[in-house]
């Protein structure tokens, strides 16, 4: 069943030509100049800072061989030098490839080349990643950019290429994903406006990374359209960095994925923390968040928890719960715009309540992906993207995320979501985190298992015990064989899953 697609108007579809002047032309109208937008440290800087930074990078970049249509390749962790960087290059008309600066090696290698990134914009400690290749130090640009001469920004219209970022690799290799100049007034406009109901008032907070589509829609785009300002940590902060920055900073929007979430709520209270009195909303994207772990957070916060999901290839959420309509377990309704709908394996539309793969159509689903025609084709048909998360539609228009089409489980034939199993034993109040996944035993039957990562030191008996919850609460075909504790479980740099490890059963 196809969902209803909310009725834009042209003025909405409409994105003014390069997206780092039009910021400027935006703050400058809005009488943002002054407000502040990003804060690091103990510094802060306003939104007019940032653009005449930008505007000062541009030149920068072009003194350094970035010439329009030339790619420059950011392996930065989140900062002021980041936002600088992306900005100066948009300006400059070039194209910003950004990629996690935490990646091994082999796998940065890969990305400057298969990008062919004309200049590698580093932070320290990385610039043998790049050898042969010209290089920029984040230091060095944010020394030059205030003495540069203000670069008049690059003429580009609204679907000229702005950014590529690569997909997370949870299967296979990544593959760079190109999303054009229009696309984030979009996100803001759709999600952060609409949705969320973002202000110059608020103050975000994103656990998330600005090098993946989740934090680069909430810490940059979000603030940068709507006047407020967000906070920025050159490391995925632990629970307690959580607590002082949002207590200092009067953080009011929280985004983060359910496994760091389960960290802040974990081993407290199940009342309201006073450190987090100024959140109004958390966020919560990547996979899906058990209604267990849904009711701590939002007991802890003291503020609704709002699960959405987007994809790299979507640019940010295509189907969110939003401030005025929140549904617990759920994603909620499609973002005004988009299309989804729930297929077969054939791709046939599926009725309502049914269960099959998730499929959307919108105005910021990427065109392809690059250097990738073969699977450009199998991903993208039509102008809808497969996204091979599975699905059901609920009769409120809602949706109800049931994991990956990679998650399923054959277990004696039968298929099992692995999803049910582990809400079940989620419910246990000495887990933390579990996995369920479908290994071999001796004689090579397929047996069910599962991973569990403890909240303290483990009680004698709790694998007994969780089997037995098991065996309350489910089919016997859907009961583990065997629970096996483990102090973490394998996960992406974004928080998801890494479920073929776990079926691996050693990481």
């Amino acid at each position: 069943m196809t969902s209803p697609q909310s009725t834009l108007s042209p003025a909405d579809l409409h994105v003014p030509g390069n997206l780092a002047a039009h910021l400027a032309v935006l703050a400058g109208q809005r009488g943002w100049h002054g407000r502040a937008a990003f804060h690091q440290g103990h510094r802060t800087w306003t939104h007019g800072e940032v653009h005449a930074l930008a505007a000062g990078a541009a030149t920068v970049l072009a003194e350094h061989g970035v010439r329009p249509g030339d790619r420059v390749l950011l392996a930065l962790p989140d900062g002021i030098a980041w936002i600088v960087a992306f900005l100066g290059a948009a300006r400059a008309g070039a194209t910003a490839v950004l990629v996690n600066p935490e990646l091994p090696a082999r796998e940065h290698a890969f990305m400057a080349e298969d990008t062919d990134a004309v200049l590698c914009v580093t932070g320290p400690g990385l610039e043998s990643r790049f050898a042969g290749r010209a290089q920029l130090g984040a230091d060095q640009l944010l020394a030059l950019a205030p003495f540069a001469e203000p670069a008049a920004a690059h003429p580009v219209d609204e679907r000229s290429a702005l950014y590529v970022q690569y997909t997370s690799g949870t299967t296979g290799s990544p593959k760079g994903v190109v999303h054009r100049h229009g696309d984030p007034r979009l996100y803001h406009e759709l999600v952060g406006r609409r949705l969320l109901r973002i202000t110059e008032d608020d103050v975000t907070l994103s656990v998330s990374r600005l090098y993946f589509a989740y934090g680069f829609g909430n810490a940059f785009v979000f603030p940068l359209f709507s006047g407020s300002s967000a906070v920025l940590t050159d490391r995925r902060p632990t629970p307690a960095a959580v607590d002082e920055l949002v207590a200092r900073h009067r953080v009011t929007l929280l985004y983060s994925v359910p496994s760091a979430y389960a960290s802040l709520a974990a081993d407290r209270g199940n009342g309201h923390e006073a450190c987090f009195a100024s959140v109004r909303a958390a966020v919560s994207a990547g996979e899906g968040m058990p209604a267990v772990l849904e009711r701590q957070v939002a007991a802890l916060l003291g503020a609704p928890v709002l699960e959405q999901i987007g994809s790299t290839e979507a640019g940010h959420a295509f189907c969110a719960n939003s401030v005025a309509h929140n549904r617990p377990g759920t994603v909620g309704r499609p973002v005004p715009g988009f299309e989804v709908e729930v297929r077969d394996r054939d791709g046939r539309p599926l009725p309502e309540g049914a269960e099959g793969e998730l499929w959307v159509r919108g105005p910021t689903v990427t065109s392809g992906y690059l250097n990738r025609p073969e699977e450009t084709e199998r991903t993208l048909v039509g102008g809808w993207l497969a996204t091979r998360d599975r699905a059901r539609r609920e009769p409120d228009g809602t949706y109800r995320h049931l994991g990956r089409v990679d998650d399923m489980e054959m277990v004696g034939g039968i298929t099992v979501s692995p999803l049910e199993v582990e809400e079940v034993l989620r419910g246990h109040p000495s887990v933390r985190e579990v996995a369920v996944v479908a290994v071999r035993d001796g004689d090579g039957a397929s047996r069910l298992r599962a991973f569990v990562v403890p909240r303290t030191a483990a009680p004698a008996g709790l694998e007994d015990d969780l089997i037995a919850l098991a065996r309350r609460r489910l089919a016997a075909f859907k009961v583990p064989r065997s629970v096996s504790l483990v102090p973490s479980l394998p996960r992406t740099p974004t928080g998801k899953l890494r479920r073929h490890l776990v079926r691996k059963g050693a990481w």
